[in-house]
């Protein structure tokens, strides 16, 4: 049985790392890179393949894996071949065999030798016209004399050389007509190389100058009548130029613009030789569009501190209102939630119901902004407008918003940008519970700033922009084997425009000493976010991911307190997972009203860390240990919170850490996540005991347990 693989060589310049993926044969993998226990499922079966279990068996667990000789030979073959092209041409690759008891370790060794050189580097270019467009180019070339022989960058070489012809008219040319010869006689321990670009042969074998193509029109053609589309959008999104030399990346942009589309299902793009002048080309665009109509219905379920509820959506969708690939969606939510009964409120269950519409452009619906940008963006302009009505036994809410927002591609396809031009929300509260009123908001011996802030009637009008880019296209999601990288910056601003004309038009303020927009306090403040996650490839089943996140934002102007929307919590399963969400923070603060402290354990700033083991068990079944860092704290000192606010001297020892172990159901396309957290050491307290329950830990007082969709990070 094949225990182990490995890869050294027998120098220290070349990196090993480089040839694992020519591996064929991999061990059995290993819990923690330790024990190999999803091999034991199917050890438990039988051979009896009607029975049912067995075939589960087989399917969950992991057949042994019996090292083939064969496969051993082809990978050593492999791992020779790319050595060589890295310039090691007289490498030798060995598989060694270490046998022990009935299983067998094998090591590839590897004996590079001496790396060839480029030495002298001609051209032998059988077209006059190519020769005369490679000379012209400022491109600068791959190889160079004296490089190493490395046939990787020989043949991304040819794949620069290639794009650039196909880019200037030759409709005809590909890389088969494109070579390198390499002599290594010449010179020891130097490979003398020639650039061939070939002659054009047709089909009788002889030879010609390749010929150039010019555009002499673009039609698009609808290939199903499901809906239409505007000509001038079709206008847009073709990059491919009438009167133009053929260029390829004028295709592929062409390609890309139509896949943006939400009415495009797929798209074809051919081109025919014009009859009388086989110079031209006729292009046809093939369009397939999407079916214009869809309904989407989302049930969920709630549990919210023990309170059971349902909600249900449903979303009609129009991906081609104007026949300009614009898709309005209108969504209506409702939801129940069975609360349970509240000493000195009416008998009252939650009631919520919403509707949103929204309007998304494929443009950038900006004035000032040039064609040509227009064109390079691949943005989005989308504006949207929602109402949402809230009855609890404590209080009624209403809220009103409206956004107008774009989003679009950087130069790099991976780094994404959103900006909310105007974000409004309205918060406005008809009806509040006598007792809730008493208790919190008028009582002076219990009043609570922060509480009364946030059920008043309020208006927040913000301007935001967000960027963020990953390494790899689908995010940190899609493996755990793999080296990737995020990172995402946002920053948004409320209330400044209108409290700078407030200044100027010397307008009065409330007896609570805030300037008003029809008759309402808006709100003031500047938030920035910061987010960064990492994960380290240790093998295909194993890997090492962190993450780190900072938030802060400030009051100021015209509000001394932040809307509890952009207020930061702590705990739950995106945070330190030792707490339960919203039961840590901020600082030292220990809440003391169940009632409340969803807004008490709220804050103005927020510094997460974590570090997280994350390993395949067997099947669909992944698992995690992890190590979490991070609490919330105000930046102003509030009455209510004491114990909260920040200060540089002692946020470190304000740190609350857990520790725990997670299950993971892995199905690729989402994750089903179960993690198990426990505290170890507790900001709120002073005394050692529970301060440090790492030293001291009890199941019922220091364990919270979270279910999520999606990994933390």
């Amino acid at each position: 049985m094949l225990d182990k693989v490995s890869i050294v060589s027998d120098s220290s310049e070349l990196k090993t790392d480089l040839f694992y993926g020519y591996i064929r044969q991999h061990p059995n993998s290993k819990w923690f890179g330790l024990f190999k226990v999803p091999m034991l499922p199917y050890a438990w079966s039988s051979t009896d393949s009607t029975k049912r279990i067995n075939r589960f068996l087989w399917r969950i667990g992991e057949k042994p894996v019996i090292e083939d000789s064969i496969q051993t030979a082809r990978c050593a073959r492999d791992i020779s071949m790319a050595v060589n092209a890295l310039g090691y041409l007289d490498a030798q690759v060995t598989a060694e065999h270490h046998y022990h008891r009935k299983k067998v370790d094998i090591v590839y060794r590897i004996d590079p030798k001496r790396r060839y050189e480029v030495g002298v580097y001609d051209k032998d270019i059988r077209d006059e016209g190519i020769r005369t467009l490679l000379a012209s180019s400022p491109d600068k070339e791959l190889v160079q004399e004296g490089m190493p022989f490395d046939m990787n960058v020989l043949d991304a070489e040819r794949s620069r050389v290639n794009s650039l012809i196909m880019n200037n008219g030759y409709y005809r040319f590909n890389r088969d007509f494109i070579r390198f010869e390499a002599d290594t006689t010449e010179e020891k321990g130097k490979a003398w190389l020639t650039f061939v670009v070939d002659p054009y042969r047709n089909q009788t074998i002889t030879a010609a100058p390749h010929q150039t193509y010019r555009v002499a029109d673009v039609r698009f053609a609808l290939e199903n009548q499901q809906s239409r589309l505007r000509k001038g959008l079709l206008q847009r999104v073709n990059h491919i130029r009438p009167g133009q030399p053929y260029c390829e990346q004028d295709v592929q942009q062409t390609y890309s613009a139509l896949g943006a589309l939400d009415a495009v299902l797929s798209s074809r793009i051919t081109f025919q030789p014009d009859p009388a002048d086989s110079t031209l080309l006729h292009s046809v665009v093939g369009i397939t569009t999407n079916k214009p109509h869809s309904i989407s219905i989302y049930p969920e379920g709630t549990n919210s501190a023990g309170d059971l509820g349902a909600a249900l959506a449903l979303t009609y969708t129009n991906r081609n209102l104007f026949h300009g690939s614009e898709t309005f969606s209108l969504k209506f939510r409702g939801a129940y939630e069975a609360i349970s009964k509240l000493d000195g409120y009416d008998d009252q269950d939650y009631l919520e119901f919403g509707a949103e519409a929204s309007l998304k452009f494929p443009d950038f619906m900006l004035p000032f902004l040039s064609h040509s940008f227009r064109r390079r963006s691949k943005a989005t302009s989308e504006v949207s407008i929602a109402y949402n009505t809230q009855d609890r036994p404590e209080f009624h809410r209403r809220v009103v918003s409206g956004a107008w927002r774009y989003r679009w591609l950087g130069s790099n396809p991976r780094l994404r940008n959103r900006l909310d031009l105007i974000d409004l929300n309205y918060v406005y509260m008809p009806w509040i519970s006598s007792t809730f009123r008493h208790d919190y908001l008028e009582d002076p011996n219990s009043r609570n700033a922060i509480l009364r802030y946030n059920y008043e009637n309020l208006f927040i009008i913000k301007l935001g922009y967000t960027f963020s880019y990953s390494n790899i296209a689908n995010g940190l999601t899609s493996s755990y084997g793999t080296n990737a990288w995020s990172m995402r910056f946002g920053f948004e601003t409320a209330g400044n425009l209108l409290h700078g004309i407030s200044r100027l038009t010397n307008a009065t303020k409330d007896a609570s000493g805030h300037y008003n927009l029809f008759n309402i306090a808006y709100a003031q403040y500047t938030k920035f976010d910061f987010d960064f996650a990492k994960s380290f490839r240790i093998n295909e089943h194993n890997s090492v991911a962190m993450h780190f996140a900072l938030g802060i934002a400030y009051p100021y102007g015209n509000s001394t307190i932040l809307p509890y929307e952009k207020r930061y919590f702590a705990g739950g399963a995106n945070h330190v997972r030792g707490w339960s969400v919203r039961e840590l923070g901020p600082g030292r603060f220990i809440g003391n009203d169940g009632r409340i402290d969803f807004i008490n354990q709220t804050g103005d700033m927020s510094l997460s860390m974590s570090l997280e083991y994350r390993t395949h068990l067997f099947w669909k079944i992944d698992a995690a240990a992890f190590i979490d860092a991070g609490n919330i704290w105000t930046l102003r000192n509030y009455d209510e919170q004491p114990g909260g606010q920040f200060r540089f001297k002692s946020f470190l020892s304000e740190l609350a850490v857990a520790y725990g172990l997670g299950l993971r159901l892995n199905f690729n396309y989402f994750v089903l996540r179960f993690d198990g957290g426990m505290k170890a050491i507790n900001p709120a307290y002073s005394d050692a005991r529970r301060h440090y329950p790492i030293l001291h830990p009890s199941m019922k007082r220091d364990f919270a347990f979270h279910f999520a969709v999606g990994l933390p990070f």
